[in-house]
C-alpha cells in the first residue's frame, strides 16, 4: 500500500502565499466593484421602502381590513416581502451573482422543507387560524360546542381559540383541533329548543297529561308560543308513562336552563293539582298511626327568574379587553361585545 507523503514545510509555505494571494485578490475586486456594491445596497434599501408604500396604499387592502383585520396585516406584510425580495434579485443580477441566487434558493429550500417538519403543528395551527378568520364560523361571546368543550367565544389568535367555560375557566383549543372538529353554535340562532321528561301513573289519562303539560309551558315566562311547545309519549310500561315536553326560547331575552328549571317546576305543580301522581315503582307497606295522611306541600305560585345569565359577562369582556388586536374575529363584533356593553 503505497503511502502519501507528508507535506514539508516549503510546501505549506507555497500553499499559504497562494492563499494570501487570493485574498488580497478578491479584496482589490471588491474595492474595484464597490460602486456597484454600494448600487445594489441601494436597490435593497428602496425595494424595502417601495414595498412599505405599496402596501400602505392598497386600496384593496383597506376594505379588507374593516372585516378582516387578521387578513389585512397578513398581505401588507406578505407585498412588503415579495417587493424586497425582487430588489434582492435585482441587486445579485446587478454584481453578476445570478449563480448566488440558484444556491440561496435551493438552501432556502432545504431549510425551509426542514423548518416544514420541525414546525409542523405551529404551522398547521397558523393556517388554520387563517382559515377560521375568514370563515368567522362564530363570534366573540357566542356559546359554542367544539368537540366535546363548551363555552363562550373570547378571542381567536394565529395559535388557538379561547373559550370561557360555565365555571369561569379559561379554554385554549389548537386552531388545527377547532377546524378539524365538529363544531355547535348555540348563538347564531336566536330560538333554541329546550325538552324534559317526566313519568307519570299509567292510569293516569294521558290525553289529560299532554294537555295539561302543553298549557302549562306556554303559561310560564320565557316560553315561546311559536314554535309551540309539544308532548311526546317516550315510553310505555305496566309501570308508568314517560312523557317528553319540548319548548322553545329567545335566547336573546331569555336563559336556556333558567327556563328550563321553572317550566318543570310549574308543571311538577300543575300535575299534583290535577291529582296526576308519578308512577309506583316499589310497592312498600307502611304502618304509622296518624289522624290523617300528610299531604305533599304545595308549590309557591311565585315567578322564578329565566332572563340571560349574566354571570360570565363581566368576566369574558375582560379577558376579551386581554386579547386586543390579538383577536382575529370581526373587528365590529368586537365592537359589539366590548366590556363597555356589559352591565
Amino acid at each position: 500500500m503505497m503511502r502519501i507523503p507528508a507535506p514539508t514545510p516549503h510546501t505549506l509555505h507555497d500553499r499559504f502565499i497562494a492563499a494570501l494571494e487570493q485574498v488580497q485578490d478578491k479584496l482589490l475586486h471588491l474595492l474595484a466593484n464597490s460602486p456597484l456594491l454600494l448600487v445594489a445596497v441601494l436597490i435593497v434599501l428602496g425595494a424595502i421602502w417601495l414595498g412599505g408604500v405599496i402596501s400602505r396604499r392598497m386600496h384593496v387592502l383597506d376594505r379588507i381590513s374593516r372585516s378582516n383585520p387578521y387578513m389585512d396585516g397578513l398581505l401588507r406584510n406578505t407585498v412588503k416581502v415579495l417587493v424586497g425580495l425582487a430588489g434582492v434579485l435585482v441587486a445579485l443580477d446587478l454584481l453578476n451573482a445570478t449563480s448566488l441566487v440558484g444556491a440561496v434558493l435551493g438552501s432556502a429550500g432545504v431549510v425551509g422543507l426542514v423548518l416544514g417538519f420541525a414546525f409542523k403543528d405551529i404551522a398547521e395551527n397558523y393556517i388554520a387560524g387563517v382559515l377560521l378568520s375568514l370563515r368567522q364560523p362564530f363570534s366573540p361571546g357566542d356559546s359554542v360546542r367544539i368537540d366535546s368543550y363548551e363555552g363562550k367565544v373570547i378571542a381567536l389568535n394565529s395559535r388557538a381559540t379561547f373559550l370561557m367555560t360555565a365555571e369561569g375557566h379559561h379554554l385554549q383549543l389548537p386552531n388545527s383541533v377547532v377546524f378539524k372538529s365538529v363544531l355547535l353554535n348555540y348563538s347564531r340562532n336566536p330560538q333554541r329548543r329546550f325538552d324534559f321528561q317526566i313519568n307519570v301513573g299509567s292510569r293516569t289519562s294521558l290525553h289529560q297529561a299532554m294537555d295539561l303539560g302543553i298549557a302549562t309551558l306556554i303559561s310560564t315566562g320565557g316560553v315561546l308560543a311559536k314554535p309551540a311547545p309539544n308532548a311526546l309519549i317516550l315510553n310505555l310500561t305496566n309501570d308508568g308513562v314517560t312523557l317528553q315536553f319540548t319548548g322553545w326560547i329567545d335566547q336573546t331575552h331569555n336563559d336556556l336552563s333558567r327556563t328550563r328549571s321553572e317550566a318543570m317546576r310549574h308543571l311538577r305543580r300543575a300535575l299534583r293539582q290535577a291529582g296526576i301522581s308519578s308512577p309506583e315503582t316499589v310497592q312498600r307497606v307502611q304502618l304509622m298511626r296518624s289522624d290523617g295522611e300528610n299531604p305533599p306541600l304545595p308549590e309557591n305560585g311565585h315567578a322564578r327568574d329565566t332572563s340571560v345569565d349574566h354571570a360570565l359577562d363581566q368576566q369574558l369582556g375582560h379577558a376579551q379587553q386581554q386579547e386586543g388586536d390579538r383577536n382575529l374575529l370581526d373587528a365590529t363584533t368586537r365592537a359589539a361585545s366590548s366590556p363597555s356593553q356589559f352591565p
